[in-house]
């Protein structure tokens, strides 16, 4: 026995899977504008961009201090982390030597600042003992680096302070940064860095950053995928976007208080060509996270507009 449909309901049947297509076309077209704009592809990032020199600039003026807040927001502490990943429990910390001297570089400049050094028992420690929600997952990354990521977002919330990464030195004093409430910085192209973050404690950035973390702990197959969409510098410029799409008034939807604010994110230009110039930092050698896919998506990143081309060329003269 068949059950025979009416032609008003197979339209109706038509209809809803036509709505639902249409749905999950848009769903999926708005995904991809979002993720697009993490690289900075349809419109520059949210935020206010500024270079170094016109920090120091502003600052020797006397321009940062009148115009941003009367006094620094941000405490004078300064975060590294070095994980000894083939030696865990080896409380004997032995650096690079040119990690060594980029790291006195930024404590023989900022002399007056509180100097703290995770190791991979202290961060793990401090997870336990202030956020045992997330202890589960610091223990279950699938990636070491991942866990020396989280570690700087847990502590600016907490603490407040300026982030460094260990192959980052300093060239001047810190002082200047530490009128703006919350910063990052970025290269120039692509996405936001992590590299050198910081801000108040507490600040509604921070938040979002470790609050955020478990949703989007998924497992993206490619290492430098995973490593960066959960935890690195593709999740901070997703998080820096909302929380300016939650700004509205000088308040943050879902945070208390008024008078937040745009935030700043710091050129250290890495284009090719004649870069803005360092002032505050330094760079020595990095890549201490990078795994086999790395020289890939590094050499994509170089060569996205290449890449595009070569897509809308192969769409246009394709049969």
């Amino acid at each position: 026995m068949s059950l025979a449909i009416s032609p008003r309901a197979r339209r109706a049947i038509k209809t809803l899977i036509i709505i639902i297509l249409i749905s999950l076309l848009l769903d999926f077209i708005r995904r991809l504008y979002n993720f697009s704009n993490l690289f900075g592809f349809f419109k520059p990032h949210s935020g206010i961009l500024l270079t170094q020199r016109d920090i120091l600039d502003a600052y020797n003026a006397g321009q940062v201090q009148n115009d941003t807040n009367v006094a620094p927001v941000i405490p004078r502490i300064l975060h590294q982390v070095f994980h000894n990943w083939t030696d865990p429990d080896n409380p004997v910390i032995t650096l690079p030597d040119d990690w060594e001297a980029a790291r006195q570089s930024c404590m023989s400049l900022n002399p007056d600042w509180e100097y703290k050094l995770w190791t991979a028992k202290t961060s793990r420690d401090f997870i336990e003992d202030e956020f045992s929600w997330f202890l589960s997952t610091y223990d279950n990354y699938k990636f070491p680096i991942q866990r020396v990521d989280v570690i700087r977002y847990f502590a600016l919330r907490h603490f407040g302070g300026i982030y460094i990464d260990l192959d980052n030195g300093c060239k001047e004093s810190l002082e200047p940064i530490t009128y703006f409430p919350a910063f990052t910085t970025d290269g120039g192209h692509g996405t936001l860095s992590n590299n050198i973050i910081g801000g108040q404690p507490g600040h509604p950035l921070f938040y979002l950053l470790t609050e955020s973390l478990i949703a989007w702990n998924w497992n993206w197959i490619l290492p430098y995928v995973i490593i960066s969409y959960t935890s690195g510098q593709w999740f901070v410029t997703a998080m820096w976007e909302r929380y300016h799409r939650l700004l509205s008034d000088g308040t943050v939807k879902g945070f208390d208080g008024v008078g937040w604010k745009p935030l700043n994110h710091i050129l250290m230009d890495t284009r090719p060509g004649e870069p803005d110039p360092f002032v505050f930092w330094s760079q020595e050698h990095g890549g201490s996270w990078d795994n086999w896919d790395s020289p890939w998506f590094g050499w994509l990143g170089s060569h996205i507009y290449l890449v595009i081309e070569w897509v809308i060329l192969g769409f246009q003269t394709a049969p």
